[in-house]
């Protein structure tokens, strides 16, 4: 099976078998993450609420987005992209240079018709630890940062369970997923090299199986003040973003599911991203002339 297939009826979880966070977390997660856990995942709930952060994602969060990095926006590839069918669910795997590459990335996808609820996985401190996080992500994202991943090694096992959920979200239909496979922002001087792929990736992959799209982007900074003001007063540096066709993973997804597999099929996409950032050092290098 490769990711172009929706996967068979018998796979998908039904409503009711929906994994429970906050059940696997009890004890171990603190009042104030349960109480932003809690809330974030009843938007998901289909009804009223998910309807309104759906259309305030499109239209208010993708359009900010836009218009504050549209003077620097490039986009190559966009011919490589699927038809986003509301009904299926997709991944999007980018390399992670800022802390604003998914949201410029999907606000472009959104401009092209993208209908479906957006999420990112997350770390969890800051945006799950205290309200300032809360409020970032509901004004900023309208819930899009979700769910949490925990960097504490003694709450390992609370990762397990919000990928679970991730896949969950994915298998049920409808959600654009924006995941990083380098796990964490590359903080080198070349953005061309990226930090080794990490197996979480490979394993919602492996149990989610829809679509994958790889995207590169480059030229983005993490002073968000100072990225809007180059925006407008020119001095910003060109924000290119090339996109990939969708990745066929071929046999891997059919193999059973071990920590090899998940680590080979993330290794994977992040080879199809790298490739796309061959594409943009090229395209780059054609901006800046000779």
């Amino acid at each position: 099976m490769t990711t172009l297939e929706r996967p068979p009826p018998a796979l998908q979880r039904a409503p009711g078998d929906r994994p429970d966070l906050l059940a696997v977390g009890a004890g171990r997660l603190t009042l104030i993450e349960r109480t932003q856990i809690r809330l974030v995942r009843r938007t998901f709930v289909p009804g009223a609420l998910d309807r309104t952060i759906r259309w305030l994602q499109r239209h208010v969060g993708a359009s900010w987005i836009h218009h504050c990095t549209k003077h620097l926006r490039e986009v190559h590839g966009a011919e490589r992209l699927p038809a986003f069918d509301p009904e299926q669910s997709f991944i999007l795997v980018s390399n992670h240079r800022s802390f604003f590459d998914l949201y410029v990335v999907v606000a472009e996808l959104v401009r092209r018709g993208l209908p479906h609820r957006i999420v990112f996985p997350v770390r969890a401190s800051f945006f799950y630890t205290n309200l300032l996080g809360s409020f970032v992500n509901g004004v900023m994202s309208f819930f899009a940062m979700y769910p949490p991943i925990f960097r504490d090694r003694r709450r390992a096992a609370l990762n397990v369970a919000s990928l679970e959920e991730l896949t969950w979200l994915l298998r049920r239909g409808g959600t654009f997923a924006g995941i990083h496979p380098e796990g964490r922002r590359n903080r080198g001087d070349d953005p061309y090299t990226l930090l080794p792929a990490q197996s979480g990736v490979g394993r919602v992959i492996h149990a989610a199986r829809v679509p994958v799209i790889p995207v590169f982007v480059n030229g983005l900074i993490n002073d968000l003040r100072r990225q809007i003001a180059s925006n407008f007063d020119g001095t910003g540096q060109r924000i290119v973003i090339v996109f990939g066709r969708p990745i066929d993973f071929g046999e891997l997804l059919d193999e059973r599911p071990t920590p090899r597999v998940y680590q080979a099929i993330a290794d994977r996409a992040l080879e199809a991203v790298r490739g796309l950032g061959e594409e943009e050092r090229a395209i780059r290098a054609r901006l800046n002339g000779p």
